[in-house]
This record gives C-alpha cells, sequence and structure tokens, in this order.
C-alpha cells in the first residue's frame, strides 16, 4: 500500500496553489505559438561578454572567497553600491538598512515571514502581482484589493477602506504596491498620489511595501522620487532587483528599510538560505565596478521602448475598438480590458489554436474578478512576433465581440 503523501502536507504547502503564469508558460513550451505572456527580459540586453570576463577574473584570482559561504547581509562593498547608486538626497542610509536577497521574490517571501500572522490584512491593487499575492497567501494573509486607475491606486478609496477595517477591529500590516509601470498594469502612480499613499499609511499606522523592480526602464516622462525616499518615519521598505536591468538568472535583489525590520529579515533568511550565493554577488559588484551599468540601462531601454510601440501601434491597428488598453511609460507591460461579456479564460484555447498566448488578467485581482482582461507583454518576443502575435489574437477577439 503506497502512502497517502497529501496526509503530511502542512497546512502552508496545502493552500499553495501552482502560479496561473507558470502553468501557462508550461503549455506554450508545448506549443507552437507566439508568447505575450511571461515577463522575461530580452536576452539581448544581457552583457553576457562582460559578465563572462568578470566571472574568469574573480575565479581566477578570489576563487576561496567567490566559493565560500557568505554573511547573510551580503557582500558589504555590493551593499555600499547599491546605496550609492539608489540613494535619494534626503534620505541618510547605511549598510544596516539593507540586506541582499536571492531574487526579490524572496524579500517577498522574507517579508511575509516577519510581518503577516494567519488573518492579518494586506492591501493590494487591483489588479497586482501574482507572485506577490501568492507569497502572502502563503503565510495566511487577506487580500484585500482597491481599484486603480491612470494614476495609481484610488486613494479616497483607499482610505475609507482602512477606516473601515478598523472599525471592524481587523489586523491591516502593509500596503503593497509597485510604483512605476505597475505588474501587470503598467500604470505609473503620480506623484500627488505617492504623497497621499503615504499619508495614509502613517495616519493608519500600516507599513508600505513598495516593490520597484522596473524604476530604472523608463522610456518617457520625468522619474519620481520613490514612496521610500519621501519618507522618514520608517513606514516603508523597498524591494529592488538587478534581474530587470542586467540578468534574472544572477538571482540577486534587495530590501531596503529601517535597521529594526532588516536585522529581523536577516535572521529569517538564516533559517532560509543562510546566504545570497557570494559569486553572483561578486559578479554583480565587479560588472558594476569595471563598467556604465547606467550605459547598459539606457541601450535596454531603447530595445524596451521600440517593442512597446510596436506593441501599442499592433493593437491600435488590429484590436476591435471595444477593447482598451494602458500605455505604459515603461516596464514590460500592457493591459487589456475588453467588453465583460468576454471571458479571457474560456477564449484562451482559442488564442493557443490560433498561435499566441497571454495571461489572463483574473489572476492578478486578488477579489477574482478582471475575468475580461490580460497581461501582454512586450519584453520578450521579437518585434515582428509582437505586431504578429497582436495580429493573432486580434483575430480571436473580433470573433466574441457581440456586433
Amino acid at each position: 500500500m503506497s502512502i497517502n503523501i497529501e496526509e503530511f502536507y502542512s497546512v502552508l504547502a496545502s493552500r499553495m496553489k501552482a502560479s496561473t503564469i507558470r502553468e501557462t508558460l508550461k503549455i506554450i513550451q508545448r506549443s507552437n505559438v507566439i508568447s505575450l505572456a511571461g515577463g522575461m527580459p530580452d536576452p539581448a540586453t544581457f552583457p553576457a561578454k562582460e559578465i563572462n570576463q568578470v566571472t574568469q577574473q574573480i575565479l581566477a584570482k578570489n576563487s576561496a572567497c567567490a566559493l565560500q559561504y557568505s554573511s547573510t547581509e551580503g557582500l558589504p562593498e555590493l551593499r555600499e553600491l547599491i546605496l550609492n547608486w539608489f540613494s535619494e538626497d534626503n534620505k541618510k542610509l547605511g549598510l544596516d538598512n539593507i540586506v541582499i536577497t536571492s531574487g526579490s521574490q524572496q524579500g517577498l517571501d522574507l517579508m511575509s515571514k516577519v510581518l503577516l500572522n494567519p488573518g492579518d490584512i494586506v492591501i493590494v491593487e487591483l489588479p497586482s502581482y501574482l507572485a506577490a499575492l501568492n507569497a502572502f497567501r502563503s503565510y495566511g494573509g487577506e487580500m484585500k484589493g482597491i481599484s486603480m486607475d491612470n494614476e495609481g491606486v484610488e486613494v479616497d478609496i483607499l482610505e475609507e477602506t482602512l477606516t473601515q477595517l478598523k472599525k471592524e477591529g481587523q489586523k491591516v500590516k502593509f500596503i503593497y504596491t509597485i510604483s512605476n509601470f505597475q505588474n501587470s498594469a503598467g500604470v505609473t502612480m503620480s506623484l500627488p498620489r505617492r504623497k497621499r499613499v503615504l499619508e495614509i499609511a502613517q495616519k493608519f499606522e500600516v507599513f508600505i511595501l513598495e516593490d520597484n523592480p522596473y524604476d530604472k526602464l523608463r522610456f518617457e516622462g520625468e522619474p519620481l522620487p520613490s514612496i521610500y525616499s519621501l519618507d522618514n518615519e520608517g513606514y516603508v521598505i523597498s524591494l529592488g532587483t538587478f534581474s530587470k536591468i542586467l540578468c534574472p538568472g544572477l538571482r540577486l535583489a534587495w530590501v531596503l528599510g529601517d535597521k529594526k525590520i532588516i536585522e529581523k529579515i536577516v535572521i529569517m533568511k538564516q533559517a532560509t538560505d543562510l546566504c545570497t550565493t557570494i559569486l553572483n554577488q561578486l559578479i554583480v559588484y565587479e560588472y558594476c565596478r569595471q563598467n556604465d551599468i547606467d550605459k547598459n540601462i539606457e541601450s535596454n531601454i531603447k530595445i524596451y521602448r521600440k517593442k512597446r510601440d510596436v506593441m501599442l501601434k499592433a493593437l491600435s491597428k488590429y484590436f476591435p475598438s471595444e477593447a482598451s488598453w494602458t500605455k505604459p511609460e515603461g516596464g514590460f507591460f500592457v493591459f487589456v480590458t475588453l467588453p465583460e461579456y468576454i471571458d479571457v479564460d474560456v477564449m484562451f484555447p482559442e488564442a493557443i489554436e490560433e498561435g499566441v498566448a497571454y495571461v489572463s488578467g483574473s489572476a492578478f485581482f486578488a477579489n477574482g474578478k478582471g475575468k475580461n482582461t490580460m497581461r501582454l507583454s512586450f519584453c520578450y518576443p521579437k518585434e515582428e512576433d509582437i505586431e504578429e502575435g497582436i495580429k493573432r489574437l486580434g483575430k480571436v477577439i473580433k470573433k466574441r465581440i457581440k456586433n
């Protein structure tokens, strides 16, 4: 008689579900389709030659350190580099304000471990980042979604929601936001909204977890100060990553915050993976020391801006007038809204049959809505595939439009 494995699963493991995006990517890999689904960077943006050079240098000169364990906090030189690179004029940051993580997903996981008890409330945007929602849920967090418009989260609704939750005696731990070129909506929060969100968080004494993976990938418009930079009272915790500006395979990211929060994250990380691989930390540090990463980012911006323009032009050309979409100033994604009677989950097999894939928007809505929305990624596919993919998808959608 074989063992019933499911009886041994923890409560945490039992409530975890496979990522919709990852399952979609499995289907795509088995099919000859154009994928507008995954948010993977374009490999053409990876500085492979330079990374190869610094890796060989490190292993030749410092292999004893590069192949050893390291401190949980991360390589001091790399942390200092990040602090200097991302420092804001009004923020005095030290090494005790930053910890290196094995990708920003680990940052989300560690923040959930540090802050969440089962039943605690997390305020999220509608839509939001699926992997973040999964991380919060895995530790028993209860999502409360706040709608967005073209300036970001709707602050009046946010304040009303927090007021009601306080009356009900519910514990709200933090507000999760992607302030720049949001995944999945592509929306950037305006400066007045950033200031207001911070004011509301301070009023109700809840943290803000600001996820900022696309900050440097701005195609147009003036850069905006992060919510983290506006905060002088320790309410904001910031996540950043090298995945979108260098390459994701190195799995290097960081968390910035009050030193007390960082201390607790370090303790949690010790129990998770002891430390982030020191070899990869040295690779990124030496790459940045020997090369102009800002110049590399500028080159990447040109690539992604052109791809975004191709997608927006194709959407105008091939999609029916009943559809609408966001026009991001940076990042990786365009968010499409179709008439409410169209269920994009039901439509997905038809799209695969036509040779194109997307991610259903409902995956990003904590309240289960968004059945008539989809996220389209322009970051990975070639320009010609973007146009052809939109053409195919437009054909599928037009079949479902009611006359």
